[in-house]
């Protein structure tokens, strides 16, 4: 069913069994619920003749038809060409291979920038590399009253010496969406290459990596209702230069030569569903321009109950909101007075209504920001199925605690 607007949230949530079960799901920022279309998908694959790839016969063929598929699929979701899309295991087994394959152009003072704001995904993959290559890791710092990630301090951080900065395009803790592009432009007038860890920004806005700047831009479809299996979209010029350990037998072609192993063929058929499923959403001709403005209409319902959710939170007065970043994604990281952060997602989650408790793997960001010793934060998320109704449990469950 298309989305019209207003948006018809409970259309959206028909379309997604696992709300039957009746919980409140703030968890969204560490995975999302699937629609039936994508279970069927992965369902489909499991149960039709499905064989290794690049063999010559049928069943081999179809393998390659659902990667070729997925590749497609999620180059429309993110505006990157197909033969510049990675499979993997994850985000952070993709962000491993491209650190070591990045680190061989590296040499002893060359240089990588990092942010204290991203997930330690997108942190301690480039920290070991680094450190094997006799590279210099070069920090940008948090504001610890905003959460924001100012872009200028770049100025100060890239020079000839760069090798790749790599940044957020979203916080996974505090939603926080640094200025991406200023940054790339900055580290791309130096010559150095540009990592973007989308994997919390893709869910919630129309993506362009093109328009962002990313040489390099990493996803996870879990994040956006699909499967557990993550991307790197990268320019495929870039590929093209890079060696990156591989087996003698596997193909040495780009993307291929990226890819570990045989992928799950089955939760490759439930990406492209996915990503069908949100382009059904739209309108448009092809569905890349579906996927545009069904993102879009996400965006403007998420931001609407988010408004809700964190006007509730800033009114009740044990609450402290972490951080206030001008531009963000629809999730918040907040603390309660006389409660660990564990607490209160315990309390809540035996109401039903979830949420995360800690770090997130955003463990350069707590620490920043004086959290870390504390156990860290709660944080609550609104994805295109949360509903005001929710937002209100949620407020309510929170005031009883």
């Amino acid at each position: 069913m298309a989305l019209t607007d207003p948006y018809d949230v409970e259309a959206v949530r028909r379309d997604f069994p696992a709300l039957a079960e009746g919980f409140a799901h703030f968890d969204g920022p560490g995975g999302t619920q699937v629609p039936d279309v994508v279970s069927a998908a992965v369902h489909d694959a499991m149960r039709s003749a499905v064989s290794n790839r690049h063999g010559p016969f049928a069943s081999s063929r179809r393998s390659d038809a659902l990667v070729d598929a997925a590749r497609e699929a999620v180059a429309d979701l993110v505006g990157g060409e197909p033969g510049g899309v990675v499979l993997g295991q994850s985000m952070t087994a993709n962000t491993y291979v491209m650190a070591g394959a990045l680190a061989q152009t590296w040499s002893a003072g060359d240089e990588v920038v990092l942010s204290r704001l991203d997930h330690d995904a997108d942190v301690r993959p480039w920290v070991q590399a680094a450190a094997r290559a006799g590279a210099v890791v070069r920090w940008a710092e948090v504001d610890p009253a905003t959460a924001e990630l100012p872009a200028e301090q770049y100025d100060q951080l890239v020079n000839e010496r760069t090798r790749l900065v790599a940044v957020t395009a979203a916080s996974n803790a505090t939603g926080t969406r640094p200025d991406v592009r200023g940054i790339a432009d900055r580290a791309h007038a130096l010559g150095a290459v540009v990592h973007v860890d989308g994997v919390h920004a893709t869910p919630h806005l129309p993506t362009d990596v093109q328009a962002l700047g990313a040489d390099l831009y990493a996803t996870s479809a879990y994040k956006w209702y699909g499967p557990h299996i993550g991307f790197t979209v990268g320019d495929p010029a870039l590929l093209e230069s890079l060696r990156p350990d591989k087996l003698l037998p596997s193909s040495d072609a780009v993307p291929d030569r990226f890819e570990h192993g045989t992928p799950s063929f089955a939760a490759l058929a439930g990406v492209t569903a996915a990503v069908d499923w949100i382009a059904s959403h739209g309108a448009g001709v092809t569905r890349r321009e579906r996927v545009l403005s069904a993102m879009a209409l996400v965006r403007a319902h998420e931001e609407e109950v988010f408004a809700r959710l964190l006007d509730g939170l800033a009114a009740n007065d044990d609450v402290t909101l972490v951080g206030s970043p001008a531009r963000r994604t629809p999730t918040v990281a907040f603390t309660v007075a006389g409660r660990t952060p564990q607490q209160i997602s315990t309390r809540l989650g035996d109401q039903g209504v979830a949420v995360w408790a800690g770090d997130y793997y955003a463990v350069e960001l707590m620490t920043a920001l004086g959290l870390a010793s504390s156990g860290g934060a709660v944080r609550a998320g609104v994805v295109c199925y949360t509903t005001f109704a929710e937002v209100d449990r949620l407020l309510a469950a929170l005031q009883e605690v």
